[in-house]
């Protein structure tokens, strides 16, 4: 009696485990589904962004065979921010498209409260974008001080733009104390980050050297 009773209540326990087990696996299956579908739906934005790119330097920025493939990139963000809110990727592109493109429906401030959620959430290209803007005096935003929280939060995930910019930073002086040694080891990693050939990366050492000493 008591052995079928033990044996019920460990059935009953393995049931609820395997229960529990597959709907963790059907909740994590969704969530890849999930971002798999905004990460296409970016991919597109983006593609289409590319094909703008390519031939705006031979066409107006109001040329009405633009339109549609910016429209089409706007609504590939958007829709991709829909499917997952938390798509960093999506959140920039777009602010990038209120920004740079002459898309309909455009506006700066959008662009930069994207950009600002972007960079909170911790995506390093946009951290290193909204360090670039806070940095350019205009009407939505400006300050040094802001500028090098968002750069330095991008060199600590080693993006190579921020880390060439704090390294021009400590090598001027400009808002920081001038610091030789830090800016070579900004421009080394950044150096190391995009590829850059070692006789390269010696002639600024060079340079650095020499500036030093003068």
């Amino acid at each position: 009696m008591l052995a079928a009773s033990a044996r019920r209540v460990a059935s009953s326990a393995y049931s609820n485990r395997a229960n529990q087990l597959a709907h963790a696996l059907n909740q994590q299956r969704w969530i890849h589904d999930r971002n798999k579908k905004a990460m296409e739906l970016v991919a597109k934005g983006w593609s289409a962004l590319q094909e703008v790119d390519r031939v705006i330097d031979y066409a107006d920025r109001n040329d009405k065979r633009l339109i549609p493939l910016l429209r089409g990139a706007k609504e590939n963000f958007e829709l991709a921010l829909e499917i997952d809110n938390m798509n960093t990727h999506a959140r920039l592109w777009l602010a990038k498209m209120h920004f740079k493109y002459h898309v309909p429906g455009a506006c700066k401030a959008i662009g930069a409260a994207l950009l600002v959620e972007a960079a909170n959430m911790g995506d390093p290209d946009a951290q290193y974008e909204l360090g670039c803007h806070l940095r350019i005096e205009n009407d939505y935003v400006h300050s040094d001080q802001q500028a090098f929280y968002y750069i330095e939060k991008a060199v600590d995930q080693l993006h190579p733009g921020a880390l060439y910019l704090l390294g021009a930073v400590y090598l001027t002086g400009d808002c920081v104390k001038r610091d030789i040694a830090s800016a070579m080891w900004c421009f080394h990693r950044a150096s190391e980050k995009v590829g850059i050939s070692l006789q390269k990366r010696d002639t600024l050492e060079l340079q650095l050297h020499m500036d030093h000493f003068y």
